[in-house]
Order: C-alpha cells, then sequence, then structure tokens
C-alpha cells in the first residue's frame, strides 16, 4: 500500500507545520483595545495575557467603566489572537478543520 505511506508522511509533514504555527503563535504580540484606546490588552497568539496599559486619566472614571473597559479590551485582544491563530493553522491545514486546535 504505497499510498498509505504516503499519507503518513503528508501527515508527518502538517504536524511539523502546525507545531511551527503553535510556536510561531507563543511568541506573536496582538494588542486589544477599549474605551478609544484608554485601556489596551497585549496577549500572545494563543490568547495568554501578556499585559494591561490604562491611560492614567481613565482611572478617573466610575469602577464599574473601567473594570467592563479592561474586560473589553481583554476580550477585543484574545478574539483577534484566536483569529490569526485559525488563519495561520488553516493555511498550514488547508482548510481542513483539525479539532481541538482552536
Amino acid at each position: 500500500m504505497p499510498g498509505v505511506g504516503k499519507l503518513l508522511k503528508q501527515a508527518q509533514k502538517m504536524q511539523k507545520a502546525m507545531e511551527a504555527v503553535q510556536a510561531e503563535l507563543e511568541t506573536l504580540t496582538i494588542e486589544g483595545s477599549a474605551a478609544g484606546g484608554a485601556v489596551k490588552a497585549t496577549v500572545n497568539g494563543q490568547g495568554t495575557i501578556k499585559g494591561i496599559k490604562i491611560d492614567p486619566e481613565f482611572l478617573k472614571e466610575d469602577v464599574e467603566s473601567v473594570e467592563a473597559s479592561i474586560l473589553a479590551a481583554i476580550e477585543d485582544a484574545v478574539a483577534k489572537a484566536k483569529a490569526e491563530g485559525q488563519t495561520r493553522m488553516s493555511n498550514v491545514t488547508g482548510g481542513f478543520s483539525v479539532p481541538g486546535l482552536f
């Protein structure tokens, strides 16, 4: 069955490419923002939070607004990271969905 061997080699090649993309995503920096840029969240390409920046003037707002904006900035960054991860994985898999990756 020469076709099976070829299929296995292709699967191994795809796995290595996916691992490379995962490594790239780990070092990728993605920023999300809220409140007109007063709150910025930074995540890596895998969605791990790496930092938060808040304009000191924005801290004069009520606590609920600040908290909601922090959450919104994080959600924005994570959504961008997820979209980027899906795009990069799709490039590797040719659009073939791989359950459990994203």
